[in-house]
């Protein structure tokens, strides 16, 4: 499976040309890339940014796991899952799931089963900044 799987766990901008880069195959018909920004809201509380925490070993491990879990379960060419930590502004992206496939309904399982599953299992604390406080989100989904 190496070379067909790209996992970051980063406090540097997610880079998503370099993940179109990366799910580019000749056998490839399409690409989805789910792409997790940050709103500007939550709860009825105004959100002025994220801040998010890693165990950074364990969660490449698990985003590592996932990532060949997809490739085995699905017929996809490759895969890529981001996710970022540290502050996080309003419209900036915090986590990308992409794979690519020779066929679209296998992509969008597969892209939709990686964002449900890194957002429950990943060892990845999200804490939302708002007017007048903060607060650790429990919820990761």
């Amino acid at each position: 499976m190496a070379g067909r799987l790209l996992v970051a766990v980063t406090p540097e901008p997610l880079d998503l040309v370099a993940v179109h880069a990366h799910l580019a195959a000749p056998a490839a018909g399409g690409e989805v890339v789910f792409t997790g920004t940050v709103r500007d809201h939550h709860a009825g509380r105004h959100v002025t940014a994220l801040e998010f925490e890693a165990y950074a070993e364990m969660a490449v491990a698990e985003l590592t796991r996932l990532g060949e879990a997809l490739l085995g379960r699905w017929d996809l060419c490759r895969v890529a899952l981001l996710h970022r930590t540290g502050r996080v502004e309003v419209g900036g992206a915090c986590v990308v799931v992409g794979v690519s496939a020779a066929h679209r309904a296998e992509a969008f399982e597969a892209a939709r089963h990686g964002i449900d599953t890194l957002k429950a299992e990943a060892p990845i604390w999200k804490r939302e900044h708002f007017e007048g406080g903060e607060a650790w989100v429990t919820n990761h989904p």
